[in-house]
């Protein structure tokens, strides 16, 4: 059963009651006894499962490329090093 918003004029306070989708609108105040206003709220749900209606991504991960040793920077060695000292 869906639950319905009221909002009461004399007291100023907001009841949630729970009734049934025939059910006719409430008119007076469980509190005061005041008149009651019906209120326009935003349903909640929630999707179950994974996927773009849920999260907004499909559920197939992709996986980043790998790092390969080609891709990686080159260290040089001590050769290398003292090569380039001698060089300037």
């Amino acid at each position: 059963m869906p639950i319905y918003e009221y909002h009461c004029g004399a007291c100023q306070k907001d009841h949630e009651i729970i009734q049934k989708v025939n059910d006719a609108p409430l008119a007076i105040c469980p509190a005061c006894g005041g008149a009651l206003q019906k209120k326009l709220s935003a349903g909640s749900f929630s999707l179950k499962g994974g996927g773009w209606y849920k999260d907004g991504y499909s559920s197939k991960q992709e996986k980043p490329p790998e790092k390969t040793k080609e891709s990686a920077p080159k260290k040089e060695t001590a050769a290398e090093g003292t090569a380039k000292k001698s060089e300037k």
